[in-house]
């Protein structure tokens, strides 16, 4: 389990991305009960756009700006004036396109997450998402590509990939520099703990948190921290694992005269502006 002083966001509460959901609107609208907003994901090279086309013609929403990196720029621009840390889902099936947004991401101090989770046939097919988790050379040097920037690096992984040994993943991930770990843990609950105790990484626990009793099955195993996903649009349940995760999760906040410090980016969005951008705009070539 991470010290607290290394905690990469506080409170601890994130939410986890929505496929073409989770854009700066979304995250301002959670600012309030979480510490980190993933958004995302999105494709970064012609590859896994190209998947990602594939899986918006057969209804699934994406994100899929004529220009990724300006727009993963755009969305951490516009999140610079609120009490929330931001961060970004990737994927790539290229070192270039990681590089390029780890960079932005360290200009916006927001959180790099690199994208081991998608499972749809679409993205596999191409190396993007799950295959990550059986490939440990290349899942390392993406990590060790985007880390060498000096961003704050962690990947979203699954469970329940056959052949695929968690804790093994989360190794490989901490040797490359990562210093975070999102793990979903379907219906494998007990893999978080196989995970906390193989590394230094600050674990994140996905799958299921809805309430002080999910909260509490994660803090017993060991997580740093809990994440929300589907529900984080529905401010009843952000409210009740926020205050679940101010009981049961500790924070490292700090007070000064009795009023507790949250983190805050006091960087200008590009242009100086802070409105969220429109994704509205969809490339379907």
């Amino acid at each position: 389990m991470a010290l607290s002083s290394d905690a990469p966001f506080e409170p601890r509460l994130a939410l986890a991305s929505l496929s073409g959901e989770s854009d700066a609107a979304w995250a301002r609208e959670g600012a309030e009960e979480a510490g980190v907003a993933f958004m995302g994901g999105i494709a970064l090279d012609e590859a896994a756009r190209a998947a990602a086309r594939d899986l918006v013609a057969r209804g699934r929403s994406e994100f899929l700006p004529p220009d990724p990196i300006q727009f993963v720029d755009e969305q951490l621009g516009a999140l610079s004036s609120v009490p929330i840390r931001p961060g970004i889902n990737v994927r790539s099936t290229a070192l270039e396109p990681i590089r390029a947004v780890a960079h932005v991401c360290r200009r916006h101090d927001a959180l790099l997450e690199l994208n081991a989770h998608c499972r749809q046939d679409e993205l596999r097919t191409v190396g993007c998402g799950e295959t990550l988790l059986a490939d440990s050379d290349r899942l390392g040097e993406y990590v060790a590509t985007a880390a060498d920037t000096g961003a704050t690096v962690g990947v979203k992984v699954r469970a329940e990939v056959p052949g695929v040994d968690l804790p093994s993943v989360a190794r490989t991930i901490e040797a490359a520099g990562g210093s975070f770990v999102h793990v979903d843990a379907m219906d494998s609950e007990s893999v978080v703990a196989d995970v906390v105790d193989a590394t230094e990484l600050f674990v994140v626990a996905n799958n299921g948190v809805r309430d002080e009793a999910t909260v509490a099955e994660y803090a017993s195993m060991g997580a740093d921290a809990v994440s929300i996903g589907r529900p984080s649009t529905d401010p009843r349940v952000r409210e009740r694992v926020r205050d679940a995760v101010d009981r049961l999760l500790p924070t490292d906040e700090r007070t000064e005269g009795g009023e507790v410090v949250r983190f805050t980016s006091n960087r200008p969005g590009p242009d100086g502006d802070e409105s969220p951008t429109s994704i509205e705009s969809v490339d379907k070539s």
